[in-house]
C-alpha cells in the first residue's frame, strides 16, 4: 500500500444538518464521545499503509484544520510525505467554491501531479465506516478494472432524491448507475469511495474541465458505464456504515453506537481509529449518580442521572439533573433540576437550572454552540 495515496473531499451539501454545521464541515462533526467524522476516513487510510493523504476543504474548515493539525495523531507528519490540508483558493477558473468533487480535483491538480503513488483512493466525508482498504485496493488491482467503487447493501443509507446506486453483476462489475434518483431501483449504494490509477484520474479531471463538466460521477463515470467501453468494478463493504446527511441521521448514528455489538463492529481490534488527543482527568462520578448505557469521555463530572446518552470531554451534569437519550458535546453543562430528553447540545451549550427540554425521538432538539437555555 506504499504505492497508494488518499484524498478526502469535504464539500458535501450540509443544509439538512442545520446548526450542527453552521461553524464546521460535516467531516469535523463530533461523534461517539471523542472522535470526528474525518477520523474514521483518515484512520482507514493510515491502517491501509497510506502515507500521503490530502484533505480537500470547502467551507467552514477552520475547525477541521484545528483538529487535524500536523497529522501527528495519525502518524502523518513525516519529512517527505504526510498530511496535506488543501483549502479552497481563488483562481481565474475557480471562484473559491467547488461545485463538486471534479471541480475540487481540478483546482488541486498540482497536488496530484507532485504525488508519486500509482493509485489513489478518493472518499467523501458524509459516510462513516471503518474499512480494510488493503482488501479494497487489492481487489481493484486483481480485477483489472479502470475504476472500482466501494458499496454497501444496507437499506438504512438509501435516500430518495439523493445518493448513487448501482446494478452490479455476479462478477463484481457495475452495469448501470443511478445518480440521485427519486426512488432508488437498486439495493447497492455507492459510498463515495473509489480507487483508480493516478494518471487515469488526471486524464478524467482534465477531460471533464475541458468540456465544462462538474460532477465526476454523473458527467464522467456514468457515460463510461453506459458506453460499456471501460470496466467499472465494485467491492462490497460488509461492515456497518452510516450516511450523515441530516440531524436525524447524525442522532441515530450516535445512538446506534451505544449498542455494544455495533460498537465492536465499528471498532475492530485490527482497525483502530485515531483522533486528536486532549489530556484530561478521568471522568468523576458523584455518590448518588445513576449512569446507564452511556458513553462517557474523560474530563466529565457527573452528579445527576444520565441514560442512553453520549457525553463528550469536559461535560458537567449537576446534582438533580436528568439527561436521557442525548448527545452533549465538549464542555456542555446541565444544571441542577434540569431535564433534557432527545436533545443534541453543541459545544459549550448550557442548560440552566430547572429547565425542561423534551424533543421527539424522531426529530431531536438541537442547541447551537455557546447557547444558554
Amino acid at each position: 500500500m506504499k504505492d497508494v495515496m488518499g484524498i478526502v473531499y469535504t464539500g458535501e451539501n450540509d443544509a439538512l444538518l442545520r446548526e450542527l454545521t453552521m461553524v464546521r464541515a460535516i467531516a469535523a462533526l463530533p461523534v461517539v464521545g471523542r472522535y470526528r467524522v474525518v477520523d474514521f476516513l483518515v484512520s482507514s487510510m493510515v491502517n491501509g499503509g497510506m502515507r500521503n493523504v490530502g484533505i480537500i476543504m470547502q467551507k467552514n474548515y477552520h475547525s477541521l484544520m484545528d483538529h487535524m493539525g500536523s497529522g501527528k495523531e495519525w502518524d502523518l507528519h513525516g519529512k517527505n510525505e504526510g498530511l496535506y490540508l488543501l483549502p479552497p483558493f481563488l483562481t481565474r477558473e475557480n471562484a473559491g467554491v467547488y461545485n463538486s468533487l471534479l471541480d475540487a480535483l481540478h483546482s488541486n491538480t498540482n497536488y496530484l501531479e507532485r504525488s508519486k503513488q500509482e493509485y489513489v483512493v478518493i472518499t467523501g466525508s458524509n459516510f462513516v465506516y471503518n474499512a480494510d482498504l488493503n482488501d479494497f485496493v487489492r481487489a481493484h488491482v486483481q480485477s483489472g478494472a479502470e475504476i472500482t467503487f466501494m458499496y454497501t447493501k444496507q437499506p438504512s443509507v438509501q435516500r430518495e432524491n439523493f445518493g448513487i446506486y448501482a446494478a452490479i453483476s455476479e462478477g463484481g462489475e457495475v452495469t448501470d448507475i443511478e445518480v440521485e434518483p427519486v426512488k432508488p431501483n437498486y439495493e447497492n449504494t455507492l459510498m463515495n469511495v473509489i480507487v483508480l490509477r493516478r494518471d487515469l484520474l488526471r486524464q478524467l479531471v482534465d477531460k471533464g474541465a475541458a468540456h465544462g463538466q462538474h460532477d465526476l460521477y454523473r458527467d464522467i463515470v456514468l457515460p463510461m458505464v453506459q458506453a460499456a467501453n471501460a470496466k467499472i468494478g465494485a467491492w462490497e463493504y460488509t461492515g456497518p456504515a452510516w450516511l450523515i446527511d441530516s440531524v436525524q441521521s447524525y442522532f441515530r448514528f450516535n445512538m446506534d453506537v451505544l449498542d455494544s455489538e455495533t460498537r465492536a463492529r465499528l471498532f475492530p481490534d485490527n482497525l483502530p481509529v485515531y483522533t486528536k488527543v486532549r489530556d484530561e482527568m478521568p471522568a468523576r462520578y458523584g455518590e448518588s449518580v445513576q449512569c446507564v448505557n452511556t458513553l462517557v469521555a474523560d474530563g466529565c463530572i457527573i452528579e445527576g442521572t444520565v441514560e442512553n446518552s453520549i457525553l463528550f470531554r469536559g461535560v458537567r451534569i449537576a446534582p438533580g439533573a436528568h439527561v436521557k437519550n442525548c448527545i452533549i458535546m465538549q464542555d456542555g453543562q446541565v444544571h441542577s433540576g434540569a431535564y433534557i430528553e432527545n436533545c443534541i447540545l453543541d459545544k459549550q451549550a448550557v442548560i440552566k437550572r430547572n429547565a425542561r427540554l423534551i424533543g421527539p425521538n424522531a426529530y431531536p432538539i438541537v442547541i447551537a454552540k455557546n447557547v444558554v437555555i
